[in-house]
């Protein structure tokens, strides 16, 4: 007779989980999102031995502690009653770090299987795990699998059914369990102390066992929740928990024990689990403490408490090095391709004879708009390049760690300045990166100050106008934006926490992370993610900037009298000279500065696709180019000044339609979505007000 098994899948994020989820279901896969929140759900099935297996991928978490969202809607479908087994999938190159998830995961009281995924990293880096230790400390079953190579599949379901019930044949044998200092290859640091009866029953029977005193602890509220609350199934969990001070366990099972609960043992706890991972880690991993020391001397270095933050400037001032120098060399390249083909597309149509109006479409708006855009391809390529090598060698996880300290001071955790990071790429997925964050207050201040970040879509602007008008120190202007938008952003996020502060708004607890292992970054890994950025670089290039070319191209021949060689007499003319007075006092009172401002909300490399329609220069990006637009931004009173003043609001203001699209699926509100683009339209404002009368005063 056919029956099911519900099974969830649960690890840290970048594990392997999705992959191997992946993997048993193929096709048959549903995604939705969790009831009530933006947190991606996949459901999947397939039929193994005769019985129909369900699957849930779970969402990525490090801990079950509920901070963040994922872990909450993790923790909350484990905790029901719709899982049979429980799948913990861990990276085994990194398995300190994966292993305190899953010491939760089996106080929780479910059947529990470790998939020990990424084995085959382990063998290049010369390690070995003892899959026979491993079991026997942690008292469930380890299976070794491969997710990418579809190894070991058969073995895991096969030990996820057999351990449906509960019921765990293997034996739980530690150290300390035997009762006696002489039996010990060395003491558990926690029972110095000659062992009682009910200690050694503790050892048989629990994978973790905490110091005494925390153990007297959690028996004497397991008694006063046995009586109180006689529907709680698992009482060790929900104590350790009331122990923790966990908010939800708390207000739904309050005891009245202030000698017991006389503070918050959360600290002592993880502490604990952490000095019982540190044991087995050095019991079941061989050939770790060399890897280790390297370790320790990089992070020594780079994680150093003055140190990190200028290294890190550095590192990222080498990265726009990188940028302009290597990526124009490649730009002169894109520059000959494109104005060969403008002057062969102009030449073909004139010789058909296409109407004058339908050529300056094509070459004025279409080609120039989007062609300018595409010669920048090579400076985008190998910023996406650098960003790449940079997360995968494990770098930007010390970037979080070093920027702790000056987070904690706005009110957020070092894990807030994660999406800001990810900003430096595209706004669009460090937005939704915000989801790690702990609270509503939390994510929304850093969606506030994410688009601060300047994303790879501005470089374009930033090349453009630093190569014209500060040639010797391009790089620098450049570079002089992504500090002055991590400035800001760190200012505003100041500024919020002090109003947060006033309405009793709680600190934000400093940031609890496991630092990875260096490692030397996957040129397949590298590879994939520089591809899919440069596709969406292509996709927009082909799609947005394609109709806003064509859009601007409309707005700037045609007026209340129809067709008009007359830009002053067009709509985009009319419009821009009525929002005009606002960008004065800033430096930007140009109606076509103004114009292009507005079409750079659709996406931001529309800028300087605007800038070739409006001043009808079809390769805006060559020497020739670039001269004839200081020519014609000269004629009008354009100067320096001016060109850093557009390329401070430009840095700061409004994001691109797809951002703002994204605030309002992951706030949930219009009004949310609305006070974000104003806040940052007012912060640009206000910033290039300083920055052009600085000048002003300067110059």
């Amino acid at each position: 007779m056919e029956h099911s098994l519900s099974i969830g899948f649960a690890g840290n994020p970048n594990c392997g989980k999705t992959t191997l989820f992946n993997a048993y279901t193929g096709a048959n896969l549903k995604v939705a999102n969790w009831p009530g929140v933006t947190v991606e759900k996949k459901e999947g099935s397939f039929k193994f031995h005769d019985a129909l297996y369900k699957l849930v991928d779970l969402p990525g978490a490090y801990s079950l502690t509920s901070y963040t969202m994922e872990e909450q809607v993790t923790r909350q479908y484990i905790l029901g009653e719709d899982v049979d087994v429980i799948i913990d999938v861990a990276d085994a190159s990194a398995l300190e770090r994966n292993l305190y998830l899953t010491l939760q995961l089996i106080e929780l009281g479910k059947p529990v299987i470790l998939a020990l995924n990424m084995m085959d990293i382990v063998e290049k880096r010369g390690m070995e795990i003892d899959l026979h230790r491993l079991p026997e400390m942690l008292g469930i079953p380890v299976i070794p699998v491969s997710a990418r190579r579809k190894t070991g599949l058969d073995i895991l379901m096969h030990a996820a059914a057999h351990h449906a019930d509960g019921e765990s044949d293997l034996p739980l044998i530690h150290h300390h369990q035997a009762g006696s200092v002489t039996h010990q290859t060395r003491p558990h640091p926690y029972e110095v102390h000659q062992p009682h009866a009910h200690d050694l029953d503790r050892h048989q029977r629990l994978t973790m066992v905490y110091s005494r005193e925390l153990e007297e602890k959690i028996d004497a509220l397991k008694e006063l929740l046995r009586v109180k609350y006689p529907e709680v199934t698992n009482l060790r969990w929900h104590a350790i928990k009331l122990l923790e001070g966990d908010r939800e366990i708390t207000e739904k099972y309050p005891v009245d024990a202030p000698d017991i609960l006389d503070r918050s043992y959360e600290k002592d706890i993880i502490n604990q689990k952490y000095d019982f991972i540190e044991e087995i880690i050095q019991e079941v991993l061989v050939n770790r403490d060399r890897k280790a020391a390297l370790t320790d001397r990089a992070d020594g270095l780079l994680t150093h408490r003055f140190l990190g933050l200028p290294i890190f400037l550095l590192v990222m001032a080498l990265v726009f090095f990188l940028t302009f120098f290597v990526g124009d060399w490649l730009k002169g390249y894109f520059e000959t391709g494109l104005e060969l083909f403008s002057t062969g597309a102009l030449r073909a149509l004139e010789a058909i004879h296409v109407s004058p109006v339908a050529i300056s479409l094509i070459v004025d708006g279409i080609i120039a708009g989007v062609g300018g855009i595409l010669t920048f391809l090579p400076n985008i390529f190998i910023l996406f390049l650098a960003l790449a090598f940079l997360e995968d060698s494990g770098y930007m996880a010390r970037v979080a760690y070093v920027m702790d300290g000056i987070m904690g001071r706005l009110g957020l955790s070092g894990r807030a300045f994660i999406p800001m990071m990810l900003g430096f790429g595209c706004t669009v997925p460090a937005i939704m990166a915000s989801r790690t964050l702990e609270t509503s207050r939390d994510r929304f201040r850093t969606i506030l100050i994410t688009p601060f970040m300047s994303c790879s879509a501005r470089l374009p602007i930033y090349v453009l106008f630093s190569s014209i008008f500060f040639p010797r120190h391009a790089m620098l202007a450049a570079y002089s934006m992504y500090l002055l938008g991590l400035l800001v952003a760190v200012v505003s996020a100041f500024i919020l926490h002090l109003f947060d502060r006033r309405k009793g708004g709680q600190q934000q607890a400093s940031l609890l992370i496991e630092l990875p292992e260096y490692k030397s970054p996957s040129a397949r890994t590298i590879a994939i993610y520089v591809w899919e950025k440069v596709k969406d670089y292509l996709t927009k290039a082909g799609t947005t900037i394609f109709i806003a070319s064509i859009v601007m191209w409309f707005l700037l021949h045609f007026g209340p009298g129809g067709y008009s060689d007359d830009m002053s007499r067009t709509f985009g003319s009319l419009l821009g000279q009525w929002i005009v007075p606002v960008f004065a006092p800033i430096g930007l009172g140009f109606w076509q500065i103004v114009v292009a401002l507005i079409a750079g909300i659709s996406a931001k490399e529309v800028v300087v696709s605007s800038c070739a329609v409006l001043f009808g220069i079809g390769n805006i990006n060559s020497g020739a180019g670039m001269a004839a637009l200081q020519s014609a931004l000269a004629a009008l009173g354009f100067g320096p000044l001016n060109a850093y003043a557009l390329m401070t609001f430009s840095l700061l203001y409004v994001p691109c339609a797809a951002t703002l699209a994204v605030i309002r699926r992951e706030t949930g509100s219009w009004k949310r979505t609305l006070l974000s683009a104003g806040f940052q339209i007012g912060v640009a404002w206000v910033v290039a007000f300083i920055v052009y009368h600085i000048g002003l005063l300067l110059v």
